[in-house]
């Protein structure tokens, strides 16, 4: 029997006022149908099936070769969204779920107890409720006697009894898949909007005979659906929480929660700490043992073992283990740190490779670069590698010295050993172990600067008379 995937992503979402379309918007660094295909995934759904209408092209580029597609040219309702499933997967059997591309918070725990209630009811159809604080606007859940779910009412429809009831509808299912489509050709659109509802899906299995159940999902916010901006940032919020949770059961210390944004496809090593103000973003990986922040913002980096970053930037890098930036460093893509290196406060590093045991202390400009071990950059040393034109490669060997205030334009090699004095700028390679200076000789006139100050004294004064 296969597990069947239907999710539902052909809105428009005009609530969000924005040209991006709903379920394209990010909640932790994923579109929001990109969290409900993880769902689906960890699931171990054998099919999936994305309905897809308002931003067609946009919504199967981000979600590429992972699900198949169908197109709902027209929203009539959810119904009519899963009947243009009906070609792919109408004809299988197997059980189906149906799930939503704007609820991002459900997980494929949620989904399994689901199918197990589903499952071992044998029913038709088993849709997934939520008890709610304030179900107001919301189908509310009426069971049977026996539990059986007889109907779902929405809110303009309620009873003062009805409206009482605090189970309500996610709008998420369980259905035998054969019996799903049979029902679907049954569903009518007589009612205020026109519309075919898959709620009605219940109702004619239950006449027919059915079983039809439910299951409460465990915490209420998995079946939130994001219609609007307050929406998302609610969204965002528990989603950010229940990751910092994950995080933290995983042995990594975060010292203020509420003041930490990690999103969803990072990995942190045990005994991690990581300080407020921290920024985590992408395919970041942490080491063990690391601190992180206060204020870092990292994205897409790879980070070893027992590393330090604190107020700094890093994107697309790597830092060996051991080592250390910052604070107000600023690491841009293609920087590569081996291990105990240093990179100190007002650092710049762009496309540039550093051995093991380098440091780059402070004020300092480092790119496109290729850093032995062991070398010393010194304060406001730079490696000039644009001539307006051209981007050029410096390369440093192992255990060089460079000097405060250096200039290296590239292309230019300095050799292993090479000592290249303060105030230089380099224009030819430095050979291994030789010593470069390349400034000017100082020259001291003798009380030419009481000459100069008498000479302005002067001039203020013509002025003064003017």
């Amino acid at each position: 029997m296969k597990l069947i995937a239907i999710v539902l992503a052909a809105g428009q979402g005009k609530r969000m006022k924005s040209k991006l379309y709903k379920v394209l918007h990010q909640v932790s660094g994923k579109a929001m149908v990109e969290h409900v295909l993880d769902t689906v995934d960890a699931s171990a759904c054998e099919r999936k099936v994305v309905v897809v209408g308002h931003g067609a092209e946009l919504v199967k580029a981000t979600l590429g070769d992972r699900a198949e597609f169908v197109l709902q040219s027209e929203q009539k309702g959810t119904g009519h969204a899963v009947q243009q499933a009906a070609g792919l997967v109408g004809e299988e059997e197997g059980t189906t779920v149906i799930l939503y591309g704007d609820t991002p918070l459900v997980t494929s725990e949620t989904i399994g107890q689901l199918l197990e209630k589903h499952n071992g009811a044998k029913a038709a159809a088993t849709v997934l409720t939520a008890i709610v604080p304030n179900p107001q606007g919301l189908g509310r859940i009426i069971r049977g006697e026996n539990g059986q779910v007889l109907r779902i009412v929405e809110q303009k429809d309620c009873s003062p009894e009805e409206a009482a009831i605090d189970e309500i509808n996610t709008g998420m299912y369980c259905f035998d898949n054969r019996k799903l489509f049979e029902a679907l050709k049954l569903v009518k659109n007589d009612n205020a909007q026109g519309e075919f509802y898959l709620t009605d899906v219940l109702e004619i299995l239950r006449v027919a005979g059915e079983t039809v159940e439910a299951h409460i999902a465990a915490d209420f916010a998995e079946g939130i659906g994001v219609n609007d901006r307050v929406g998302l940032a609610e969204a965002e919020q528990l989603m950010r929480a229940r990751i910092v949770r994950k995080h933290q059961i995983n042995g990594v210390t975060i010292i203020d929660p509420a003041a930490t944004y990690i999103e969803a496809g990072v990995v942190i090593g045990a005994d991690t700490i990581i300080y407020p103000g921290t920024v985590l973003r992408g395919n970041t990986v942490i080491g063990e043992d690391c601190v992180i922040g206060p204020q870092a913002d990292l994205t897409n980096v790879t980070l070893g073992n027992g590393v330090s970053v604190k107020y700094s930037v890093a994107v697309d890098s790597v830092v060996g283990d051991d080592s250390a930036v910052g604070p107000y460093a600023n690491l841009r893509p293609g920087s590569k740190l081996g291990k105990e290196c240093k990179i100190g406060d007002f650092v710049e590093l762009k496309n540039a490779t550093l051995g093991d045991g380098s440091k780059v202390s402070h004020l300092s400009y480092v790119g496109d670069a290729v850093v032995g071990k062991d070398v010393n950059i010194g304060c406001g040393a730079i490696t000039v590698n644009y001539d307006g034109f051209n981007k050029s490669i410096t390369e440093i060997g192992d255990n060089a010295f460079v000097g405060s205030n250096v200039n290296l334009i590239a292309p230019v090699k300095i050799g292993n050993g090479a000592y290249v004095v303060a105030g230089s700028t380099i224009t030819q390679d430095v050979p291994g172990g030789d010593l470069a200076i390349a400034r000017e000789r100082q020259v001291n006139k003798p009380g030419y600067a009481d000459k100069i100050r008498s000479r302005a004294k002067s001039k203020k004064e013509r002025l003064n008379k003017q």
